[in-house]
C-alpha cells in the first residue's frame, strides 16, 4: 500500500520541523515537502504530488484560508487538513467554505493527527471536539431537536449512543475507550448507523444527534 504524502504548511520553524518529524514516525505517512506560508505551499504543489495538505491558518504572504481556496480549486484531489490555535467561529467557517476537509487544533495527539491525515486522503472530514462541539451549536439556530424519528429510522440502542458520541465531538478512538469496545466494532456501528440515517460526514451525525435531542451545544 502506498504511503500518504503529506505537505506541512506552517510559518512557525519550529512548529513546521516538530510536525514533520513527527509525522515520519507514522505509519504509512511520508512528508512531501514543508512550506512557510500559503505561497510556498502553492508552488510546491505544482511540482510535487501530494493526497494532504496540513495547513496553518494565520500566516504572512498567504493565509491558509486563501491558500486553502485555491489548492481545493486548482488541485482538487488534494485534501486540506487544518491545524491550527484558533477555534473561534470566524476562523472554523472560513475554512470550511473554502473546503478544508478537517479542521484540528494544535493540542490534538499525534495518533489523532494521523487519523486525521488517513481520513483527509480518504475524502472524508474530521474534526476536533472543541471544533465539533461549535459545529453543533451553529446547528441550534435552524435545526430544532426531535425533527428525526430514530425509531421509524431503525437505529439499535449502541448505534444511537456512537452518534450521541459523535455529536460530542469524540473520535472513534475516544468512542471505543467510553463504550469498552474495539476501535474496529465502533467502525461497524458508525458504517451502520450512517446507512440508516443517510449521512454521508460526521458533521451530518452530529448534525442528526443534535436534532434528537442526544447531542447539546
Amino acid at each position: 500500500m502506498t504511503d500518504i504524502r503529506v505537505l506541512v504548511v506552517d510559518d512557525q520553524l519550529i512548529v513546521r520541523e516538530g510536525l514533520v518529524a513527527l509525522l515520519e514516525l507514522a505509519d504509512g505517512i511520508t512528508v512531501a515537502g514543508s512550506a512557510a506560508d500559503g505561497a510556498a505551499a502553492l508552488d510546491l504543489l505544482a511540482h510535487t504530488p501530494c493526497e494532504v495538505v496540513l495547513m496553518d491558518l494565520r500566516m504572512p504572504v498567504l493565509d491558509g484560508v486563501t491558500a486553502t481556496a485555491r489548492i481545493t480549486r486548482e488541485h482538487p484531489g488534494v485534501g486540506v487538513l487544518v491545524l491550527t490555535t484558533y477555534a473561534d467561529d470566524e476562523s472554523i467557517v472560513g475554512a470550511l467554505a473554502a473546503g478544508a476537509r478537517g479542521y484540528l487544533t494544535k493540542d490534538t495527539g499525534r495518533a489523532e493527527i494521523a487519523a486525521a491525515i488517513r481520513s483527509a486522503a480518504a475524502g472524508q472530514s474530521t474534526f476536533d471536539a472543541e471544533v465539533s462541539r461549535r459545529l453543533i451549536a451553529a446547528l441550534a439556530a435552524d435545526a430544532p431537536p426531535r425533527s428525526v424519528d430514530p425509531d421509524r429510522d431503525g437505529l439499535t440502542a449502541r448505534e444511537r449512543e456512537v452518534l450521541a458520541l459523535i455529536g460530542a465531538g469524540l473520535s472513534n478512538g475516544a468512542i471505543a475507550e467510553r463504550l469498552v469496545v474495539s476501535p474496529t466494532t465502533v467502525k461497524t456501528h458508525i458504517n451502520n448507523a450512517f446507512a440508516k440515517i443517510g449521512a454521508t460526514s460526521r458533521t451530518e451525525a452530529a448534525r442528526y444527534a443534535f436534532r434528537a435531542g442526544w447531542a447539546q451545544p
